[in-house]
């Protein structure tokens, strides 16, 4: 049996803020105390407010954009210490004093995506070298 897509799709403000990339707690009241269609939510992508811009330059963030300006995973934010939304400022900050932490974790993530890189080229190869291929 198929699903058919209703006319108007809702999601929950959370999940729109997450798709938004940003923090849902700066976001407007009516915001979130609403609901966002697929179609509000494609209009905020394509010609956002003001608050939408302001918030996605000048923050707070969402963790998962924080780990991503800084160069590391969300776990190594927990292991720094840094569990709430921080703004762009504070990012930079934190950039310029580069605390042993952020080192020590922007090495485990250069590290990680080393092997990642690694396995993806030995996959490859492996595929590669597949008798299918030689037929």
């Amino acid at each position: 049996m198929t699903s058919h897509k209703t006319t108007v799709q809702t999601m929950k403000p959370a999940t729109a803020a997450k798709k938004l990339g940003v923090y849902l707690e700066a976001t407007p009241a009516e915001f979130q105390e609403g609901v966002v269609s697929r179609n509000e939510l494609n209009a905020l992508q394509t010609d956002p407010p003001e608050w939408l811009t302001t918030l996605r330059r000048e923050g707070p963030h969402p963790r998962p954009v924080v780990a991503a300006k800084l160069g590391v995973s969300i776990a190594g934010l927990a292991r720094g210490g840094v569990t709430d939304a921080l703004t762009t400022e504070e990012i930079d900050a934190l950039k310029t004093d580069s605390p042993e932490w952020l080192v020590r974790e922007r090495a485990t993530q250069a590290e990680v995506r080393k092997e990642a890189a690694r396995i993806k080229e030995k996959n490859a190869e492996r595929t590669a070298d597949s008798p299918r291929d030689r037929a």
